[in-house]
């Protein structure tokens, strides 16, 4: 699996400044699979160290905390000897072992010349519940989401279709292969990015096969809640995580504390969406009440909306069937935006993007604005079908005279007025 994040793990390599890289991100988005690649690919050979599954390696981190010590005592273990800047030590599930992340302070301390990636899918959850000590200011840092719809592609043999897309974004010109590659997004919609579940989809084309491995990474996602939370917090975690399909079903999707279940308050599930947020499974769109610069100094944190990690993930927990996406009946129609908007939701996080949402007093409402490098708000209007009319975003731009905007759809591409129309397909264009 070809994986975008192995330009920046080039560019930490060839950085002469590096301290250990710490890669985030959910459980199953493919950072063993990826970092194990990277090194064999890149180095003269792999130290690979799970911190879940051998007793015996935390126990190295407990006597002190001096790395030449430790690399001693790895390489003995792994049977390989450890040559700093040949080797790329990989400490799997860090969070499984609070000295290991503390001995990262130390590497960058005292023995840069080691080249050391940490991978963890729940470090912020074990330290809110173990109290670690976070190496602050002495670790890199990336986040690996699940594969977007580049790298769907990629995996599924698209690479020139992806080619021919970059091609028509870069000039706002319509692609000729418009609708093979709308059909190719609404199958992505159902497998969605994770990994296994593409590799399994690019090898049999079946998705029986396909929902049968979401479930089980559903079910995985769940027992993560009851081995790093209480028995209360995680009945809370889970019926705050249960409670996200209906929460986007709703034609208003800003998050309701009632849907988890009536009467509910905000300060009895605060907790559990923050364990959802850490863990990466959930991402959360917070509203702004101005489309000014900086928009996290207008954020209203109690409004928000969620968004699951993974469209193909949120298409398993809400049972909806493949065909159902792929040939979109009348009666799909009042989820449909709200699939497309977790879509986006998932693309903007990839490319670094942090999407807020606007509206203005309950009477119009912008699906996702963000901004820019430059300092420019830019304001993305969702739309599942080819229908563009809309009010909410004429009144943003009537208010807030942004020098360009986005509007994804069904069409074809297109540049008119300052509206920049961006095909469903294509939203792994839109950077900062």
């Amino acid at each position: 699996m070809e994986r975008k994040i192995v330009k920046d793990l080039l560019a930490w390599k060839s950085n002469p400044d590096k301290q250990p890289l710490l890669l985030q991100g959910a459980r199953q988005v493919g950072k063993t699979y990826t970092l194990l690649s990277f090194g064999k690919q890149y180095y003269k050979n792999v130290a690979y160290f799970s911190m879940e599954e051998s007793k015996g390696i935390p126990a190295i981190f407990e006597r002190d905390l001096n790395p030449e010590r430790i690399v001693r005592e790895l390489s003995a273990q792994s049977g390989q000897t450890i040559l700093p800047g040949d080797t790329l030590l990989i400490f799997d599930e860090i969070q499984a072992c609070e000295q290991a992340l503390t001995s990262l302070k130390y590497f960058a301390e005292r023995a840069p010349q080691y080249h050391i990636i940490a991978a963890d899918s729940l470090l912020g959850v074990a330290m809110k519940r173990e109290k670690f000590s976070f190496p602050v200011g002495k670790v890199d840092m990336l986040h690996l989401y699940p594969m977007d719809f580049e790298e769907f592609l990629w995996a599924i043999e698209q690479k020139e279709l992806c080619a021919l897309i970059r091609e028509a974004y870069a000039g706002f010109t319509p692609l000729s292969l418009h609708d093979t590659a709308m059909d190719l997004y609404k199958t992505y919609l159902v497998v969605g990015g994770m990994p296994r579940v593409v590799q399994e989809y690019a090898d049999k084309k079946d998705f029986d096969f396909v929902v049968a491995l979401q479930r089980t990474l559903n079910d995985s996602y769940i027992a993560d809640m009851a081995k790093y939370a209480t028995p209360q917090e995680t009945t809370r975690i889970m019926a705050a995580w249960a409670s996200v399909p209906a929460q986007l079903a709703k034609e208003n999707h800003k998050f309701q504390y009632k849907v988890i279940k009536t009467g509910a308050r905000a300060n009895e599930y605060e907790v559990a969406l923050d364990w959802l947020t850490a863990a990466g499974m959930i991402h959360k769109c917070v509203q702004v009440t101005q489309g000014k610069m900086p928009l996290s100094a207008y954020a209203d944190n109690g409004a928000f909306k969620v968004y699951m990690v993974d469209t193909g993930l949120l298409c398993s927990k809400f049972d909806i069937a493949a065909n159902v996406v792929l040939h979109t009946p009348h009666s799909f129609d009042g989820f449909k935006g709200a699939l497309t908007e977790n879509y986006i939701c998932q693309a903007l996080a990839v490319n670094g993007i942090t999407p807020y949402y606007w509206a203005s007093q309950g009477k119009a409402e912008v699906d996702f604005i963000f901004q820019d490098r430059q300092g420019s708000i830019i304001p993305l209007e969702a739309k599942s079908a080819e229908n563009v009319r809309s009010k909410s975003l004429r009144n943003y731009r009537d208010i807030y005279k942004p020098e360009v905007s986005i509007r994804v759809s069904a069409k074809n591409f297109g540049f008119e007025n300052g509206i920049k129309s961006v095909p469903l397909y294509a939203v792994f264009c839109v950077t900062i």
